[in-house]
């Protein structure tokens, strides 16, 4: 028998996309496009699983999550959530969510957790999300590594890269400025855009944040400004646009290089004269919105090739902040771990005491690609794996376990990323031997720290590039 799913959400296009996918891997759907429209729904019908998005025109995600459950206790209620903090999730989860998943939705994801959640016991994850009336979710869990920081509700590092970045943070914070954030995919562009609206005066208002990568012309305008009744096919009722979401507040754009010439021109007259019109309206909405914007390209070269507009450019431009990979920022992964351990295990309701020392080795030795989503994905794996004690490296991802064992070859270890060397520059032997470290240090990025594969590469044997290594070392610590 097919397992049933109501999708509660007020943007319909995101209604059909869930429910054709739903669809399509065997569940039957039915939607609902507001809160009450959906409770209404659960008190007529019976559904396996709810997914709801957190913000909804007439109701909030957790306001529905409540009364679903005091309608039917045994419903799964995923909530949908563009707020990729820990407050938002652990606030669902307390109030009985079984989990929640953030925009923008990864249809492999959106499978996963929804498979997960159907294989356990109604008991099971209603304790373990703190139901009224069942034993509350565990506060605080024991870690293995020292303690960490955090800067309101994200983990906040004690490398120099990290240090030298929240710097910048909390030099912009304040002000007014635009701000684009440059960084490769996954190393918490929206969490930085999210800290630095925190830090501002505007803390206390809204925090909107808009995925322009996937979204179509037509699509992008009604995001952005909204849209009246009958303003093009779709358009069932009138809907509030971004800006008018953000008002007074903060508007997040990740990948903003992905928007049309035409949208871009639209988005400068908006920021020029702070008042647009809704898609297919005629009223002037007034707004006051401070735009962070985020891209994985250089978006001076993206104006350069014809990409993007120079002029909106130049508005958005009036700070930049590069945010650093993970693999530059090694003495924090540890503490990143033990971070994301804790949030897993509020969200679970786990108490996982920590990490085996050959686990935080290959944490070490790995290049992550995928910078800091990988790393959440693989603790959350991991967690979901491992039912009591610590984690062990029968846990951990292929990719990642390669890593290791391309490590065990009996030679010593030497975690070459926190080699600094020596600024000399303009010493002939040391500029030379500089050179060679860069192109070391290069290669083993490009093959994630697999040394074996670096040694063939460089046409070297092991030894050689373990002596290399091992001599920058004692020249860092000679000078």
């Amino acid at each position: 028998m097919k397992k049933r799913v109501l999708i509660i959400d007020d943007d319909t296009d995101m209604c059909l996309l869930l429910s054709r996918l739903l669809t399509k891997n065997g569940y039957e759907t039915d939607t609902a496009h507001s809160g009450l429209k959906g409770i209404a729904k659960v008190k007529e019908s019976t559904f396996d699983v709810v997914l709801c998005d957190y913000r909804l025109g007439d109701k909030e995600g957790k306001d529905v999550l409540l009364e679903i459950k005091t309608i039917n206790p045994e419903t799964i209620v995923l909530i949908i959530t563009g707020y990729s903090d820990i407050k938002t999730a652990v606030e669902v989860i307390k109030n009985g969510a079984y989990d929640y998943i953030t925009k923008p939705l990864i249809p492999d994801e959106v499978l996963n957790v929804l498979a997960t959640a159907l294989k356990q016991p109604a008991d099971s994850f209603s304790r373990q999300a703190g139901v009224p009336g069942s034993p509350a979710a565990p506060s605080s869990v024991k870690s293995t590594a020292g303690p960490h920081k955090l800067s309101g509700e994200y983990m906040v590092g004690q490398s120099s890269v990290t240090r030298e970045l929240y710097n910048q943070i909390d030099l912009v914070a304040p002000t007014n400025y635009s701000v684009i954030l440059y960084g490769e995919s996954g190393t918490g562009k929206e969490v930085i855009a999210k800290t630095i609206h925190d830090r501002s005066n505007r803390r206390d208002k809204p925090f909107i944040a808009m995925d322009c990568g996937t979204l179509s012309k037509e699509l992008a305008g009604s995001e952005l400004f909204g849209h009246i009744k009958g303003a093009f096919t779709g358009a069932l009722n009138d809907k509030e646009g971004h800006f008018e979401l953000a008002n007074g507040g903060t508007l997040f754009l990740d990948e903003v290089a992905n928007l049309s010439y035409e949208i871009q021109a639209s988005l400068l007259r908006v920021i020029q004269e702070r008042k647009f019109k809704r898609v297919g309206g005629n009223k002037e909405i007034h707004i006051d919105v401070r735009i962070l914007v985020a891209s994985n390209e250089n978006l001076q070269e993206a104006y350069k090739s014809g990409k993007f507009r120079e002029d909106l450019y130049h508005r958005f431009n009036e700070f930049s902040i590069n945010l650093p990979p993970l693999r530059q920022r090694k003495q924090d992964i540890l503490s990143f771990a033990n971070y994301f351990l804790e949030k897993t295990n509020v969200e679970t309701g786990k108490q996982i005491e920590g990490f085996e020392e050959e686990v935080m080795n290959a944490f070490l030795n790995y290049g992550w690609p995928g910078n800091l989503r990988e790393f959440r994905n693989v603790i959350r794996r991991a967690v979901l794996l491992t039912a009591s004690g610590k984690i062990g490296v029968a846990t951990l991802p292929w990719e990642i376990k390669n890593a290791l064992s391309s490590e065990n070859t009996g030679q010593p270890q030497v975690d070459i990323s926190q080699i600094e060397f020596p600024p000399k520059e303009r010493d002939l032997k040391n500029a030379a031997a500089k050179a060679e470290y860069e192109t070391i240090m290069n290669l083993l990025k490009e093959v994630n720290f697999n040394k074996k594969r670096a040694a063939e590469i460089l046409k070297i044997d092991r030894k050689t590039l373990y002596n290399k290594i091992k001599n920058y070392e004692d020249t860092r610590e000679l000078n």
